[in-house]
């Protein structure tokens, strides 16, 4: 296969959206790293607080995430040529999701009023902004569905940016916070305020746009039943992500319970810095989301296998890049307490450029088989691995122990998936680097 003839497929797989959605991506990533440089400079501590209150916040995010996965599967099958209108059905799940972030509140509130140290007793702020971060991953479906990356990558970059422009006022009107250390509650309180107005303007929008798309068609619409119809598949998807959520960020906890917050700040920042490794993954899949749910399973299947190419070998090309300019940098811009974060930076490497695969696996298991129950095997799978190996490693090893266990599940995890990916689409193994598959049109 010659240069031109491989670069060419690559630009099947990486369209002019995709593109968009890197240089996204890159934006999104330097505004976190921006926020994680801000907050970890005000010592370890805090850090940790803050990591872990996002990781809560993200478990909420992610328990919910199957309505906005429901509906970009309905619309991407209208795009495929099924005839209806999106605003039914995107108004009937930012009403759910409304609904069930009032509920989540309800049960954020209580841990809050329970618990007694940080950052689960300032679980309260959360409460507060539960009924409108869901917004965002829900609203954001229409887009998802139909390929349509400018609007969802506005949304994406305006939450980091809005944080990060709410920190620079608040440290700059509380100008001894900012000599002595911002506090974990002024940190928190502005992340949960940023993320809120993003999402409500975000949700805004898209009904506003999916008004004015609908407008435009004339035919009867036989859209799809609502949301609750599928409630399984909306519940599945939640668990399933839930659960991928757990493979990510359980040893985070781990790590707390075991070491403190302080060990959990700088292992964040390593955890933080190996996933930058997923940006360009992520956002291939993302781009292809649309035809890797194409019902025809050869062009899913085909589209599935390029995106699984490219984004393993870009990650694999980046690891060593990445660690060398982390081992010169981290220290430098964090501070010299987050020389500790490197080691287990090393370790992660491996196991997170490996696992590079599953975001598209994952599509193809949700949106063409409709079955999100296998990436919730593979997660688990993953998750179980590195969670039994993190309960041995971590009480010796500290946070080298828990990346020792995170990677060694991720690659134990992307093993198998492999193998369920093929067994599901009918190809040999050899069909993950055989050059004569082809994306059919």
């Amino acid at each position: 296969m010659t240069r031109s003839t491989w670069w060419q497929r690559v630009m099947v797989v990486v369209p002019r959206a995709a593109l968009g959605n890197l240089v996204a991506k890159l934006l999104i990533v330097g505004l976190g790293l921006s926020i994680t440089v801000l907050v970890a400079r005000q010592g370890p501590l805090v850090q940790g607080a803050f990591a872990l209150f996002v990781a809560v916040e993200s478990g909420l995010l992610t328990l919910f995430s199957g309505l906005g996965l429901w509906l970009a599967r309905q619309i991407s099958r209208q795009q495929a040529g099924q005839p209806g209108h999106a605003s039914p059905m995107l108004r009937s799940v930012l009403r759910a999701a409304v609904g069930l972030g009032l509920v989540a509140a309800a049960v954020l509130t209580a841990v809050s009023w329970w618990a007694d140290r940080m950052p689960y007793a300032q679980l309260w702020l959360l409460a507060l902004a539960a009924p409108f971060l869901l917004l965002v991953p829900t609203a954001t479906g229409l887009w998802l569905g139909q390929g349509r990356m400018w609007p969802l990558n506005l949304a994406q970059v305006a939450a980091p940016a809005s944080v990060l422009a709410g920190l620079a006022l608040a440290w700059w009107f509380a100008e001894g916070a900012a000599r002595h250390g911002a506090t974990v509650l002024v940190v928190l309180l502005v992340w949960v305020t940023g993320k809120s107005l993003v999402a409500v303007v975000t949700g805004i929008y898209a009904l506003h746009d999916a008004d004015r798309r609908d407008a435009a068609i004339h035919a009867p619409d036989p859209a799809p039943g609502p949301w609750w119809d599928e409630w399984r598949f909306v519940a599945t998807i939640g668990i399933t992500n839930v659960i991928s959520l757990l493979n990510y960020r359980a040893s985070l906890f781990l790590v707390e319970h075991f070491h403190g917050l302080k060990v959990v700040g700088t292992y964040s920042v390593s955890v933080t810095v190996a996933e930058l490794l997923w940006l360009l993954s992520s956002s291939v899949t993302v781009s292809a989301y649309s035809r890797i749910g194409n019902p025809d399973q050869r062009i899913a299947s085909a589209m599935t296998v390029q995106a699984v190419r490219i984004n393993v070998l870009a990650t694999l090309a980046a690891a060593p890049v990445l660690l060398v300019g982390a081992w010169w940098g981290l220290p430098l811009v964090m501070g010299p307490a987050y020389a500790a974060s490197l080691l287990p930076l090393a370790a992660l490497l491996p196991g997170v450029a490996a696992y590079a695969a599953a975001s598209s696996l994952s599509a193809f298991y949700t949106n063409h088989l409709g079955k999100p129950q296998l990436s919730g095997m593979i997660a688990g799978l993953s998750l179980v691995v590195s969670f039994l190996l993190g309960c041995v490693l971590v009480p010796r090893l500290g946070a080298l122990g828990a990346a020792v266990a995170s990677s060694t599940g991720y690659i134990v995890a992307i093993v198998v998936a492999y193998g369920v990916f093929l067994r599901q689409a009918g190809l040999p193994v050899k069909a993950l680097w055989r050059p004569s598959l082809t994306i059919g049109t």
